[in-house]
């Protein structure tokens, strides 16, 4: 992937600019299908469930990936650019809870 063509580090910009939930919800929505989101948030999903060492069939029943995409999902946690870590590290960080049975 390329990030250094100027879309982009338009779209990089864009992110960065949000300011509030409401707009990052508002924003992503319009970016992207509603599928998208979806299949976005679980895939963060499955990577915080990797992290707290939850077993591949549990995160199966979890998030209903298979498990090569789980598999896909420990390789960018573990051996990625350290993105899903960043996030994982933060939002723990300021008070979120784990994400486990039941949660959305």
């Amino acid at each position: 992937m390329n990030w250094k063509t100027k879309e982009a580090e338009r779209l990089l910009e864009s992110i960065l600019a949000l300011e509030t939930p409401d707009e990052a919800r508002r924003f992503m929505r319009d970016l992207m299908t509603e599928g998208e989101i979806e299949e976005f948030a679980r895939r963060l999903k499955a990577a915080e469930l990797l992290a707290s060492k939850m077993p591949y069939s549990q995160i199966t029943k979890e998030t209903g990936f298979s498990s090569t995409t789980i598999a896909r999902i420990s390789k960018w946690l573990n051996d990625g650019t350290g993105g899903y870590q960043l996030m994982i590290d933060r939002l723990h960080h300021h008070g979120s809870p784990p994400l486990g049975k039941g949660s959305n």
